[in-house]
């Protein structure tokens, strides 16, 4: 029987990969066992940047919770649930999930969600799928920095011109915001805004934009991250902005990376990118305009303070030294993303202090020291003073600590399983030795 069930193997693989729905299957403590190709395709993750990592770790849920979490605490299938929610890259996804628990001989023994995306099914909004839910006007962006004041600057007179116009900047730096910026300072004003998401090559995502934006009425029209389309279904949008192209309407993409080096790559077509091209602006990563990180704190705090009555107003010196320290490789959404974890936990505090930062975050931070500690700093030298040995033993572990995490790219539980540890022995230890710096 078990020969017959292994043989049988290869032909469950091949279903659970070629089903046009995602299928992701978890143990009871949320840890992935089954993440199919249609999932991978929906949520943009990778079986590696999923395996061995609870769902809580994968995802930045909204206001709903995990259909796959509910299931594991209730026991209770979950069907016909539509969840919006951000993965680990920033991007925004929309299904309609149907979860049901597993029992073996009375146990339960995991959680099986199966979700259709329904991200290209709603692809026209009325506004670019975003956590805050008030129209976004030039007023609300925050632009300390020379090179955010140039961007709303020349974003208005794009507006006044009503010409196209071509949004250039890494994931999360906030080119929905000024799209929508753009849209709510036309005057006369259009009566709605569209957001065409770019980030499958789904030819019905463009053969039925003539059906959809066949109205009378001016409208605006953003195609985000234009880049990310094959050269084919970008043919198919210039052929369709070519011929809407008329009074009062407002086109406005955005793309990644340099359009030249784009369009050498074969990523960008060159037509395309001459459309857009009458206003070009470029919006810098947040490393190179930290000057921006944190009036745009305050922002955030104030309109949580302001619509949620939370008590948080302000960050400590240690926390905002932090925070200009930081890389941000993710950009503002990923400090929205570290505001929203910490207000979401945060009592009665009123200022963010160290102790409030997520624990993965803090780990991020710790190895941004100035003078790290090198392998060769514990080869015993007879022309060195010794080190107290309870000194070398600690600068010792927390090397190969550090080492450790990076090298499992800071994944507690692949290194506390590669260090023969448990998870909890592991962020003690990571702990202490924080505290007793």
């Amino acid at each position: 029987m078990n020969t017959i069930k292994k043989s049988l193997f290869p032909l469950y693989e091949c279903a659970v990969n070629r089903a046009g729905v995602g299928i992701h299957a978890v143990d009871p403590s949320g840890r992935t066992v089954i993440y199919n190709d249609k999932m991978k395709e929906i949520e943009g993750l990778e079986l590696e940047e999923v395996g061995d990592r609870s769902i809580l770790e994968l995802f930045n849920f909204e206001q709903e919770e995990s259909t796959l979490l509910k299931v594991l605490q209730s026991g209770m299938e979950q069907l016909n649930v539509k969840q919006t929610y951000w993965n680990r890259k920033g991007h925004e996804i929309t299904t309609i999930n149907d979860t049901y628990p597993v029992f073996r001989d009375g146990e339960l023994v995991g959680a099986v969600e199966i979700a259709r995306d329904v991200t290209a099914l709603e692809r026209f909004v009325m506004h670019p799928l975003r956590k805050n839910s008030d129209p976004v006007t030039f007023n609300q962006i925050v632009a300390t920095s020379e090179e955010m004041k140039t961007v709303v600057s020349t974003a208005r007179k794009a507006s006044n011109a009503k010409l196209p116009v071509l949004l250039i900047g890494e994931s999360g730096t906030g080119k929905d915001l000024i799209a929508e910026s753009i849209h709510n300072e036309l005057s006369p004003a259009n009566g709605r805004f569209f957001t065409l998401h770019c980030h499958q090559s789904d030819a019905a995502l463009i053969n039925r934009l003539n059906d959809d934006l066949n109205m009378p009425e001016p409208f605006t029209l953003f195609c985000e991250r234009i880049d990310l389309l094959s050269i084919s279904l970008q043919q198919n949008l210039f052929a369709f902005l070519k011929n809407a192209a008329g009074p009062g309407h407002q086109f406005i993409a955005s793309i990644g990376d340099d359009p030249v080096e784009l369009i050498a790559k074969g990523s960008l077509l060159k037509d395309l990118y001459y459309f857009f091209a009458s206003f070009t602006i470029r919006i810098s990563p947040l490393k190179k305009r930290k000057e921006d990180i944190v009036p745009f704190v305050t922002s955030y705090l104030a309109r949580k303070k302001e619509r949620f009555g939370t008590s948080l107003s302000g960050i400590t010196k240690e926390v905002e030294e932090l925070f200009l320290r930081y890389d941000w490789p993710g950009n503002m959404r990923e400090l929205e993303f570290l505001l929203d974890e910490i207000v979401s936990l945060a009592t009665n505090e009123t200022v963010i202090t160290y102790d409030m930062l997520p624990f993965h975050f803090r780990l991020k931070i710790d190895g941004m020291g100035d003078t790290p500690t090198q392998a060769v700093d514990f080869i015993v030298n007879p022309d060195k003073e010794l080190m107290p040995l309870d000194r070398y033993l600690k600068e010792a572990e927390e090397y190969y600590l550090q080492k450790a995490m990076k090298l499992h790219d800071d994944n507690i539980t692949k290194t506390a399983s590669a260090l023969g540890m448990s998870r909890q022995n592991l962020q003690y230890r990571l702990r202490k030795l924080k505290n007793g710096r």
